[in-house]
C-alpha cells in the first residue's frame, strides 16, 4: 500500500514538474532562444584541401611570411596574445583551442604554410609588443607581473585571397579575403564569457596563464581582468544594438571598413558614444597589387597619401590611440609607422616605367584551372578594347593583346601623372555614381557622416572623412617627432604625396589585371561572377550564398550554392544592390541612362571577354 502511494506521489511530482517546465519554457522561450543565439556561433565547415599552392607574384616566400605577420600595432580583440593562445573555442562541449589554425580557418583565416614546417599563426594574425589594459595601464600577468603582449590583425588578414578547385587551394596574395570578422569577434566574446562563467573552463585558462601554483588572489585578479574585457565587449555590443536598424550584415568577404574605422577612432577611442554609426555600406575587400602607384585609393577615391591610408587602417583595426588624456600625449599610438612604410615598399616595388614590380597580379594557373583558349582570348582582347578600355585603361601583360596595343598602358602619358619627385602615378578615373549606377551608399555615407569633436584636438572640420585624415596625420606626425624623423625622410615615407582627402559621389575604376582572382564583383560584392556582371542586369542573382571557396573557372567567380552557416546576400537590402554597370541593347552613345554603360553582350562575346581576362 505504501509503495503504491509512493509511486502515485512520484508520478504526480513528475507530471507537475513537466507542467512547470512547459509553462516555464513558454514564458521564457524567447529568453532561451536569445541566450542560445548569443552563445552559439554559426560558422561554416569546409573540407580540407589535399594541397595548397602559392602563385608566383614576384615576392619571395620569406618576405610573404614577414608580411603576413608584420605588427601594425593592432589590438583587434582587446585581449593579450597570451590569452588568445589559452582560450578554448566558444563551443560549450569543445576542449580545443580558439587559436588552432584549423578552427580559425572556418572563419576564413588561411593557415600559414608558405614556408613548410615553420610554426606560425594564421595569415593576418600577429603577436605585438606590450599592451595596455582597458584602464590604459600596462597589462601585466597577475602571477609573474610580466608585460602581456598584444594580438591583432594585419593588412594580410583582409588582403590575402584564396579559392579551391577540386582538391587544391590557391592563395592569391594581395587579393580579397573571404573572412567573416563579425563572426570571429562573436566567437571571441563567447569564448571569453564562458571562460569567466564556467568554473572548469576558468581553471584550465588560469593554469595556462598563471601556472599550476597560482594563489587565490592571482586567480581573482585574472577574473577581474576578464570582467574588464567583458565589460568592454558589452559596451560595444550595446552600441551595435543602438544602430542595428540602420546596419547591413556584412558576412563573408565584406566589411564596412570606413564606417568601422570611424567608429573605432571617433566613438571608442574618443569615448563619444554619439559618434557610433551603423555598418551601412559593406564593401568587398579590394585587391592591393599596384595600388601604391595609384593617385587615389579607396573605392570612392577618397585618400591620396599612402601613409594616411595605411595608418588609418591600423587605427581602424584597434591600434592603441590616446585622444582623451593630454598628459599622456594626445595622438600617441601603437602604430609603427616604419613597419607600415616597409610593407608599402614591398607591395610597390620600383616606379612603374615599363611594367609593375613589387607584388604583381597573379597569372591564371592553367595546370590547375585549365588551358586558356588563346584564339578566343584574342577575340576577347578586341572586345575589351571596345567595351572596357575607356574606363579600365588599356590592358597589359597579355599575349592576346594586339601588337600595336601592347605598350599603350605604360607609354600613353594621358593615363599618368607624377608625385612630388616626378615618379609615375596612375590616374584613377572617378566615374560619377549618376553614370555608373551602382549603389551609392559607400560614397554617399562618407560624404554625409559628421563627428562630434572636442576643441582640444585642434580639428575644425567635422566631416568624417576630412576629420579622419586630420587625426591620422597628427598620429603619424607624433611618431615622426618622437623618432626625430627628418623632413626628407617624412616625405619619403609619405610617398612624396600630400595628405589630401576628397569625398566625391563617384567610384574609381582601375586596371583589370588579375580581376579573375577577385570575386565577388562590384564594390559591394553583390555580383558573384564576371559572367553575371557582363550579362543582362535582370539575370544577376537576387540572392546568393557567400562563403563558398570552390572556384568556377567558366564564369570567373565562386560557386554560389547554399552553404550551411554561410551568408546569404540579399541584393534587395540597402547597401547590397547589384544594379548598375549594365550592358543592354537599349544602349546609345547619344543618350545617357544611369547605370547603362554599353551595348548588350551575348553569351559568345561574354565568353571571349572572360577568356581574355584570364590572360591578364
Amino acid at each position: 500500500m505504501l509503495r503504491t502511494i509512493a509511486r502515485i506521489f512520484v508520478a504526480v511530482l513528475v507530471i507537475v514538474g513537466i507542467f512547470v517546465a512547459y509553462f516555464a519554457y513558454q514564458s521564457l522561450k524567447d529568453d532561451v532562444a536569445q541566450l542560445w543565439d548569443n552563445f552559439h556561433v554559426k560558422i561554416a565547415e569546409y573540407p580540407q584541401p589535399k594541397k595548397t599552392v602559392w602563385l608566383d607574384q614576384n615576392v619571395s616566400k620569406e618576405k610573404l611570411s614577414w608580411f603576413y605577420h608584420a605588427d601594425q600595432g593592432t589590438r583587434t580583440f582587446g585581449i593579450p596574445y597570451e590569452w588568445f593562445m589559452a582560450l578554448q573555442r566558444p563551443e560549450l562541449f569543445s576542449s580545443g583551442l580558439l587559436s588552432d589554425s584549423v578552427y580559425l580557418d572556418r572563419y576564413g583565416f588561411i593557415p600559414d604554410t608558405v614556408i613548410p614546417g615553420k610554426k606560425a599563426l594564421p595569415i593576418g594574425f600577429t603577436q605585438g609588443g606590450p599592451m595596455a589594459d582597458p584602464s590604459g595601464e600596462p597589462w601585466r600577468n597577475p602571477s609573474n607581473k610580466q608585460d602581456m603582449t598584444g594580438v591583432g590583425l594585419t593588412c594580410a588578414a583582409c588582403h590575402t585571397g584564396r579559392f579551391t578547385y577540386k582538391d587544391t587551394a590557391v592563395i592569391i596574395d594581395g587579393g580579397p579575403a573571404l573572412t567573416d570578422l563579425f563572426k570571429l569577434k562573436q566567437g571571441m566574446g563567447v569564448a571569453l564569457a564562458t571562460t569567466r562563467l564556467l568554473p572548469w573552463r576558468f581553471s584550465r585558462f588560469a593554469e595556462r596563464i598563471l601556472g599550476p601554483d597560482s594563489t587565490v588572489e592571482e586567480r581573482q585578479e585574472l577574473k577581474d581582468q576578464l570582467n574588464q574585457v567583458l565589460n568592454q565587449y558589452k559596451q560595444v555590443k550595446g552600441l551595435e544594438q543602438n544602430v542595428a536598424s540602420s546596419s547591413v550584415e556584412e558576412g563573408y568577404g565584406r566589411l564596412d571598413a570606413l564606417n568601422r574605422i570611424g567608429n573605432q577612432v571617433f566613438s571608442l577611442d574618443l569615448n563619444r558614444p554619439e559618434n557610433y554609426r551603423g555598418s551601412t555600406a559593406p564593401v568587398h575587400y579590394p585587391r592591393i597589387w599596384n595600388t601604391p602607384w595609384f593617385d587615389w585609393v579607396q573605392y570612392n577615391g577618397s585618400i591620396m597619401q599612402p601613409m594616411v591610408r595605411n595608418a588609418g587602417e591600423s587605427l581602424g583595426v584597434s591600434a592603441e590611440l590616446n585622444l582623451t588624456t593630454p598628459s599622456k600625449g594626445l595622438f600617441k599610438s601603437s602604430v609603427p609607422v616604419e613597419t607600415l612604410h616597409a610593407m608599402e615598399k614591398m607591395i610597390a616595388g620600383d616606379p612603374p616605367v615599363k611594367e609593375f614590380s613589387g607584388l604583381i597580379s597573379p597569372k591564371w594557373p592553367e595546370e590547375i584551372l585549365g588551358r586558356i583558349n588563346w584564339d578566343l582570348a584574342k577575340e576577347g582582347a578586341a572586345l575589351y578594347k571596345i567595351h572596357c578600355q575607356e574606363c579600365h585603361r588599356p590592358a597589359f601583360g597579355s599575349k592576346a593583346i594586339a601588337e600595336e596595343d601592347k605598350d599603350k598602358f605604360f607609354t600613353d602619358r594621358k593615363w599618368w601623372t607624377t608625385n612630388d619627385i616626378n615618379q609615375p602615378m596612375l590616374v584613377m578615373e572617378m566615374i560619377p555614381i549618376a553614370h555608373i549606377g551602382t549603389y551609392p551608399a559607400q560614397a554617399a555615407d562618407m560624404l554625409t557622416r559628421t563627428v562630434a569633436l572636442p576643441g582640444n584636438l585642434g580639428i575644425t572640420n567635422d566631416s568624417f572623412g576630412f576629420a579622419l585624415g586630420d587625426v591620422v596625420q597628427k598620429v603619424v606626425d607624433y611618431w615622426y617627432d618622437l623618432e626625430k624623423t627628418s623632413p626628407e625622410q617624412r616625405q619619403k615615407i609619405n610617398g612624396y604625396r600630400p595628405n589630401q582627402i576628397q569625398a566625391p559621389l563617384a567610384y574609381k575604376v582601375r586596371p583589370l589585371n588579375g580581376v579573375w582572382a577577385t570575386p565577388p564583383y562590384l564594390h559591394n560584392g553583390s555580383v558573384p561572377t564576371i559572367d553575371a556582371l557582363l550579362g543582362p542586369e535582370g539575370d544577376r542573382p537576387a540572392k546568393f550564398w557567400l562563403g563558398n571557396r570552390e572556384y568556377d573557372p567558366a564564369n570567373l567567380g565562386y560557386k554560389i550554392d547554399q552553404l550551411t552557416n554561410g551568408f546569404e546576400l540579399d541584393t534587395s537590402i540597402r547597401g547590397n544592390s547589384n544594379k548598375g554597370h549594365k550592358f543592354s541593347k537599349e544602349y546609345s552613345k547619344d543618350k545617357d541612362v544611369p547605370g547603362l554603360i554599353g551595348e548588350e553582350l551575348d553569351k559568345k562575346k561574354r565568353q571571349a571577354i572572360i577568356e581574355f581576362l584570364k590572360t591578364l
